[in-house]
């Protein structure tokens, strides 16, 4: 679903990530982890294709979208859902319309069919009936609600979660991550979660890849990944934050 050839990405004379070679297979979720400034949030940007490579392909179910123009891009990106790190809601529109926003400006779909849609989408994340409260009257984990069905309003074959459990306390951190492995039992979705929270890690992910300071450094199994001898994956694994 998603291959990341030899992927290097500068900004400047600053080298963020370095010789990134990473196979996403159909169906998986992965869990991308690494402290603050390792270069997790630089390789989400650049698989949805927000930023383009230095060097390297990436390959989105058969495109390599890195030379993709911006409209070629958008038809790929209609294959993807977001779910921010901040929910990234419109606050002066409806949760109706923020999930029905994305409906509205790339498809020719009645309101009728956008409206079920909408609906049908709250239900899945576990909002019914909340199409016409304002997201500043949602609690952090009902913004991230929203957020996903937002995401999944296109149907997309992949998923990108970007620090989804930031902020929320450990019930809600819970209830998102029970969310997260629902939607890939229900969608049967490639699911990709960057995340600094092992526990997150984890409990969602079929494996863990983790970037140190530019680098992927590890990438197996959960069961696998407490195994590693790597002294900075130990590190990692007990909470400390090498580098930061």
């Amino acid at each position: 679903m998603i291959e990341l050839k030899n992927i290097n990405k500068s900004f400047g004379d600053k080298s963020v990530l370095r010789d990134i070679n990473l196979k996403i297979n159909d169906g998986e979720t992965i869990a991308i982890i690494g402290g603050s400034g390792s270069g997790k949030s630089t390789l989400l940007r650049l698989m949805i294709g927000l930023i383009r490579p230095t060097s390297g392909e990436i390959w989105i179910d058969g495109t390599e979208i890195s030379g993709l123009t911006e409209d070629a891009l958008d038809e790929v990106r209609l294959k993807m859902g977001m779910v921010f790190q901040y929910s990234a809601l419109f606050d002066s529109m409806t949760v109706g319309d923020n999930v029905a926003f994305g409906l509205r400006e790339h498809t020719d779909y009645s309101e009728d069919k956008i409206q079920d849609i909408v609906e049908e989408k709250l239900a899945m994340v576990g909002l019914p009936g909340e199409e016409d409260t304002m997201p500043n009257d949602l609690s952090g984990g009902m913004k991230k609600r929203v957020s996903l069905a937002r995401a999944i309003a296109f149907e997309p074959s992949i998923i990108f979660y970007d620090e989804p459990d930031s902020g929320l306390d450990p019930v809600m951190t819970e209830k998102i991550d029970e969310l997260i492995m629902e939607m890939q039992r229900k969608l049967h979705v490639t699911s990709i979660v960057v995340t600094h929270d092992m526990e997150t890690a984890c409990l969602v992910a079929d494996r863990i890849a983790m970037i140190y300071e530019g680098d992927l450094i590890a990438i197996d199994t959960v069961e696998n990944f407490r195994r590693i001898n790597d002294p900075r994956v130990k590190a990692f694994l007990r909470g400390l934050y090498l580098g930061e």
